[in-house]
């Protein structure tokens, strides 16, 4: 195909939009006579797009929207602080499609911003929702408690790290603007806010109101162009490879890419985010690709190929390796539902979703590659049951244990990286922060898949700094009668900060972990020095199918895993 430039763009027409209207449960009970409300309809909105549980802490100027929720359908699970309320909707919307989470004015919302900014970083849709004043308290611009600056403070921090807001202030609007954010949730898988002042909470529609959906569609000349260019490409190299990301697992492509893999006999690699997009038991699965973090193997294989498909991925520096990565763009196609990049074209208007889908239907043709890395069988550390825990060990063994009812949640720090190795059964099955790293993560997550899941059991590995952030959301687990299995990484400090600078900023008071119960009143816990207690302990925890158990695992303070080894000797032949 003839260039005309090293850059080329399709039309640059819009993605054409037809609103298409579909009667909600919303639209049937105002048909039924009752009367719509802001708050009523919000509510059955949430439930037409599938959300059964919401997360949060009440205050006043929410108690009204909160006593509505009682009365729904929609079960109400309080956390401890706000912000383990938006990490448990984060981890919910990664299971369950969307996820939500309530709070009071200020006070609340702004404890939020952390996890909501941790949600916009890696595609987690979340609906906020918090109060706010009454309209009518708001005349002579009084002092109210919790307002910070001015009224408007909340809505325009938010605006920052959601895809779409609103103030449900106006009857004549609130409607429209509740269709409008909550579509916006589930198109970018991003989140969005919603302000709703107290006193109009039980404020009728001034008129019925239908909801609305809009389905955008590709350009498709653009669509085709993109297709037949990359499938040229496909054609034309040796050794394709696909590397799927955190989208696919958002959008739902994973028996698309699937279907692109097992049919034309092309390997495929996962980035850190987005592990356990596919089953890693796969035949085709080679392992994670991320620089010098990963298996030299894969990364060889990956950075050699003449055709690297990236689907949905997000190149971060942590999935690259801290920039270890060695990827030449000429020879990848890039799409993600951001952009969409071919070489060094780029395709405008084209949907991630029909390009995979348009992919895995396309005519490729090319040989089986013959040169596949083998995955290694791991040799065992040969470690005794009087042995000292190690890292390594560590992770060798939750390897052995993980079976298809189990979810791992790898928290921030060394027990990311260790985790990667880890080899995940089925189908999203691993959660972490991966890109946006935000410490404390696990446990109020935990929360969330299980309330998303109760089939799903999780197994989280958090370090002990983590650990300290959001440890008292087990007391929510207790209420919720949940039984996540908590694996505490206690090395008396932030190691991976260790791994960086050597400093006394980075030791922490040594917790008896173990001993949580004792104040919770419920759950077991374990105190783990040897391998032997490692492996008496996890079975005892993994029997105990009514609360939660907690394992002390004392590591020494040095100690790290192997990937973070692999990364610290790729980079110091670099430095």
């Amino acid at each position: 195909m003839a260039r005309k430039s090293a850059t080329k763009k399709t039309s640059r027409k819009t993605r054409s939009s037809k609103p298409s209207r579909r009667r909600s449960a919303a639209s049937e009970a105002s048909g039924n006579g009752q009367v719509q409300t802001i708050g009523g309809y919000l509510i059955q909105r949430l439930q037409d797009y599938g959300v059964r549980d919401a997360f949060g802490i009440p205050g006043d100027f929410v108690l009204n929207f909160y006593g509505m929720l009682e009365d729904s359908p929609i079960n109400v699970i309080g956390t401890t602080r706000e912000d383990c309320a938006g990490y448990a909707a984060d981890a919910y919307a990664r299971i369950n499609g969307l996820g939500v989470v309530c709070v009071t004015y200020c006070v609340g919302g702004l404890s939020l911003c952390n996890s909501i900014a941790g949600a916009f970083a890696e595609k987690s849709p979340v609906v906020v929702i918090s109060g706010s004043p009454g309209i009518s308290e708001r005349v002579n611009d009084p002092l109210l408690h919790h307002r910070v600056r001015d009224f408007n403070t909340q809505y325009e921090v938010f605006q920052k790290i959601t895809i779409a807001g609103a103030s449900l202030d106006d009857p004549l609007t609130a409607f429209r603007e509740i269709d409008r954010c909550l579509e916006a949730a589930v198109r970018f898988k991003r989140p969005v806010y919603l302000e709703l002042p107290r006193d109009r909470v039980d404020t009728p529609a001034l008129y019925p109101h239908e909801s609305l959906s809009t389905r955008l569609q590709s350009n498709k000349d653009a669509l085709q162009a993109a297709l037949g260019e990359a499938t040229e490409r496909i054609n034309a190299a040796e050794r394709p490879v696909i590397i799927a990301g955190v989208e696919i697992h958002r959008f739902g492509l994973r028996q698309q890419v699937l279907k692109l893999a097992e049919a034309h006999d092309i390997p495929m690699c996962a980035t850190l985010l987005g592990k356990s997009v596919v089953s890693e038991r796969h035949p085709l699965y080679l392992g994670i690709y991320e620089g010098a973090m990963g298996r030299r193997e894969v990364t060889e294989y990956v950075e050699n190929s003449d055709c690297v498909i990236l689907l949905g991925t997000f190149m971060t520096d942590i999935n690259l390796g801290i920039f270890t990565a060695q990827l030449n763009p000429e020879r990848c196609v890039y799409a993600t539902s951001e952009q969409l990049r071919i070489g060094h074209h780029h395709f405008l208007d084209v949907l991630l979703e029909d390009f995979v889908k348009g992919l895995a239907k396309a005519k490729i043709q090319h040989e089986p590659p013959t040169d596949l890395p083998c995955k290694p069988e791991r040799k065992p550390l040969g470690l005794t049951p009087d042995d000292k825990v190690t890292s390594a060990g560590l992770f060798e063994f939750i390897d052995e244990i993980l079976d298809n009812e189990m979810v791992v949640i790898a928290d921030v720090g060394d027990c990311l990286f260790g985790s990667a190795d880890l080899t995940i059964h089925k189908h999203t099955e691993f959660i972490s922060p991966a890109y946006y790293t935000s410490m404390g993560f696990g446990i109020p997550a935990a929360i969330g898949v299980q309330a998303g899941n109760r089939k799903l059991r999780p197994l989280v590995m958090v370090g002990d700094g983590a650990f300290q952030m959001t440890s008292l959301e087990l007391s929510t687990a207790i209420r919720q009668k949940y039984n996540p299995i908590v694996v505490v990484l206690n090395n008396k400090g932030y190691t991976t900060e260790r791994f960086l600078q050597e400093g006394p900023f980075n030791d922490i008071l040594n917790w008896n972990y173990h001993r949580l119960p004792d104040l919770l009143g419920d759950g077991w816990g374990f105190e783990v020095h040897t391998m032997g207690d490692l492996k008496q302990s996890m079975q005892a925890a993994l029997a105990n199918q009514d609360a939660f158990s907690i394992l002390n695992v004392h590591l020494d303070s040095h100690d790290v895993s192997p990937a973070l080894k692999r990364l610290a000797d790729r980079m110091s032949k670099v430095i």
